[in-house]
């Protein structure tokens, strides 16, 4: 490994670069929880048409899993040109592939116009979209970690993540108004609205990430020739622990997630027969609850460090399981809410600090690649994670037993992850404000 690095920094800059890495992550997450909601609520009836009704939500959900799945691909691809020609490059890349696909599935026609061809294009469309998500976020986190000075890391860290609730929130905020459009509209060109609204958020994406400087860590690397030449290869060869711990560090945050949102709203509506109009409200006051998490988990991480807070995010995120679902089953409108918030804000507290822990776990001049493979490990399972919830339910007899069970198991991983993670630190390199 490279000699310990020291950069100066300014918190100014170090503030422009986490804003500029948070409205990248917020377009990503704007469009993959966009297209998790939509495959709960409008895909299934409309591309994955089938008149079993369970196995047209599972065919929405394997082309929503599809997306994670190539998100590897996308960490691989972006991770070694990231660790090799820089993190700001890649990242101009990275969000514009994302908007363009969203916007483009807002246009496609669907079963009913071209028959089968509809959900190929559409699985295909995931397909790219996942590729370029797996190089977005560990290019964010790398580009935010690497900018802040080190006793202030957790807050500037923890910016990319406050992307997932924005996201979120203009994801629920936005189907819910196409909601409020009479059934038919909706189906026949409502859903669109959303999707074809990514085109105008990358433009405001593109224009603040082109202002962002390069990474100051970086920059000495290719100064003093030490740039990895095959960062990927050396994250498998030199730096496996680490990559297994970043990936279970990151599972909760990523898999719980998509448990506690794409797969609740399917449940809420589906199984318990609940509006779509209370799920997505559910999920409005989860991603606001969120943002508070995010930033007082990013704080707390300066404090008592990323390691103990993940752990204990962990811990009380398996503690709620059984509540959250117990809440929801209620079918009460306010219980529901109550208990989706309470479960999503538990979940964040890991994921408020997942930057800071996984930065900490590789040294600078693998630190892109390793992000961006160990998150997206974690992303391909977390991809399952609905389809199998969808599958411990109807084991179950539609009970919600099973669904708490997996989370609560996904929690319990994270925990002991980030356990583990200070013992098998690489990072040498040290960031200090000017």
């Amino acid at each position: 490994m490279s000699a310990p690095k020291t950069v100066t920094v300014t918190d100014a800059d170090a503030r422009k670069v986490a804003f500029g890495a948070f409205v990248g992550t917020a377009l990503e997450w704007y469009d993959f929880f966009l297209y998790g909601s939509a495959a709960s609520l409008v895909f299934s009836k409309l591309f994955f048409t089938s008149q079993n009704a369970v196995v047209a939500l599972a065919g929405a959900f394997a082309s929503f899993a599809v997306g994670f799945a190539a998100r590897p691909l996308g960490a691989v691809i972006f991770g070694h040109l990231g660790d090799r020609i820089g993190r700001r490059r890649c990242l101009i890349i990275t969000v514009t592939m994302i908007g363009v696909v969203t916007g483009v599935i807002g246009l496609l026609p669907t079963y009913f116009d071209i028959g089968v061809a509809a959900p190929i294009l559409l699985t295909l469309l995931r397909l790219l979209q996942g590729v370029a998500v797996g190089g977005e976020w560990g290019g964010a986190v790398t580009l935010a970690v690497e900018h802040a000075p080190i006793e202030r890391r957790g807050r500037y860290a923890a910016m990319p993540q406050i992307g997932s609730p924005i996201g979120t929130l203009l994801s629920s905020g936005a189907l819910l108004a196409v909601q409020l459009m009479p059934q038919d509209a909706i189906d026949s060109w409502g859903w669109r609205l959303p999707f074809l609204a990514a085109f105008p958020l990358l433009y405001i994406a593109l224009w603040l990430r082109r202002r962002v400087e390069e990474s100051p860590l970086f920059e000495r690397l290719l100064e003093e020739d030490e740039v990895a030449s095959a960062p990927v290869r050396d994250v498998l060869t030199k730096a496996f622990p680490q990559l297994v711990v970043g990936a279970g560090a990151a599972f909760l945050g990523i898999g719980g997630f998509y448990l506690a949102t794409t797969f609740v709203l399917a449940y809420g509506t589906k199984t318990l027969g609940m509006s779509s109009s209370l799920m997505l409200n559910a999920t409005l006051a989860a991603g606001a609850l969120e943002i508070g998490v995010l930033v007082v988990g990013g704080r707390l991480a300066e404090r008592f460090g990323a390691a103990r807070i993940t752990i204990v995010g962990g811990v009380i995120s398996a503690l709620v399981a059984f509540p959250m679902f117990w809440m929801i089953d209620t079918k009460s409108a306010a219980a529901v809410v109550i208990g989706v918030a309470l479960g999503v804000a538990c979940l964040s507290i890991p994921y408020a600090v997942i930057g800071p822990l996984l930065a900490d776990l590789f040294p600078a001049r693998l630190r892109y690649s390793g992000l961006a493979l160990s998150s997206n490990i974690a992303g391909v399972v977390s991809g399952f994670v609905p389809l199998a919830a969808t599958g411990l339910l109807a084991a179950g007899g539609g009970k919600s037993w099973g669904p708490a069970l997996l989370l609560v198991a996904i929690a319990l991983i994270t925990a002991v992850s980030g356990a583990l993670a200070p013992r098998l630190s690489l990072s040498r390199d040290r960031v200090v404000a000017q």
